[in-house]
């Protein structure tokens, strides 16, 4: 993987931009341009808010176990960590399609979307990450985003490839459960198209309460389609884990921003929530803790999550 990758990490990287923006998340689109920008700091999670990352994160671990997920008896732990989990449909073949499943949690009283992350056998997978240009959104998936919101092609074309099965399958569990929640989870590349998933399935079904819960996600967009995320996802969370140098990338210099909703693993047991979008003043954040790639760790995209690997190594 970092073969083909690293060219692109290090052109990101060097192209990286100091300046980020602060807005809050409960702010409407209409309203962003007077939004008075204020100072907030860090928050330090409790062990039991770290706990509650859990079964996210087993969601998105069994993303890459596919052999054995139609009975969700996947590899690993994965499955069985989420046991009453009721899985409605999957597909995908981790190359041209990556691997992807959704179902219902009654526990969580959510449905789940889960999409598998870059998986480094896989050529495909591994070029459509290093498809850096930025492109404009479909207007047919997502109706009224705004113009001039683009995102990363390889992602848009990625997400693309299982929206319309993912829409009517959340439209489907909607009905069947009795529940508004959906929960769009994913790591890495996984996590890209997790996090445009959550900003489809809003805009399409607007009565949803749409969650998002993203691990090692690279950046997605520009800062209009990050805005677009913060106004429209209910809820997102995207946990960086130590010096992972995939959540500094693409570059901030190519004109890729991260959403809100920044979760640092400062180290094991230390978890703080930043605020903004790509906070770079906050020491324990990722951009001060990660300023560039050789000050990163490719090992920690993989984990750990409170204890939980992610990737196929894991299966």
């Amino acid at each position: 993987m970092l073969s083909l990758f690293l060219p692109v990490l290090l052109a990101a990287t060097a192209l990286a931009a100091p300046a980020a923006v602060v807005v809050s998340n409960t702010t409407t689109l209409a309203s962003r341009a007077a939004t008075t920008l204020v100072s907030r700091d860090v928050t330090t999670l409790t062990a039991d808010a770290i706990a509650g990352f859990a079964p996210y994160t087993e969601f998105a671990a069994a993303a890459y176990c596919p052999q054995g997920i139609e009975t969700w008896q996947c590899g690993g732990d994965s499955c069985t960590a989420n046991g009453d989990f009721e899985l409605y449909g999957y597909g995908g073949d981790g190359g041209d399609v990556q691997y992807y499943y959704l179902g219902y949690s009654p526990s969580l009283q959510t449905i789940i979307v889960a999409h598998q992350g870059t998986d480094p056998t896989e050529l495909e997978s591994v070029l459509t990450d290093v498809d850096v240009p930025q492109d404009s959104l479909d207007a047919t998936l997502f109706p009224g985003a705004p113009t001039d919101a683009l995102v990363h092609g390889g992602f848009r074309d990625a997400q693309a490839d299982t929206a319309d099965i993912v829409l009517a399958g959340v439209r489907a569990l909607m009905a069947s459960s009795g529940t508004s929640s959906v929960t769009a989870v994913g790591h890495s590349l996984g996590g890209a198209i997790a996090e445009m998933d959550a900003v489809f399935l809003k805009l399409n079904i607007p009565e949803a309460v749409v969650n998002a819960v993203t691990f090692g996600k690279p950046r997605v967009g520009n800062p209009a389609w990050a805005e677009l995320v913060d106004a429209s996802v209910d809820s997102f969370r995207r946990v960086n884990n130590m010096d992972d140098l995939v959540p500094i990338l693409p570059g901030r210099g190519l004109g890729f921003a991260h959403p809100e909703g920044e979760v640092h693993i400062v180290e094991e047991g230390e978890w703080v929530a930043c605020p903004g979008n790509d906070d770079a003043d906050d020491e324990e954040c990722t951009i001060q803790t990660v300023p560039n790639i050789f000050e990163g760790n490719v090992l920690d995209h993989l984990g750990p999550y409170a204890g939980i690997y992610i990737s196929t190594i894991t299966c």
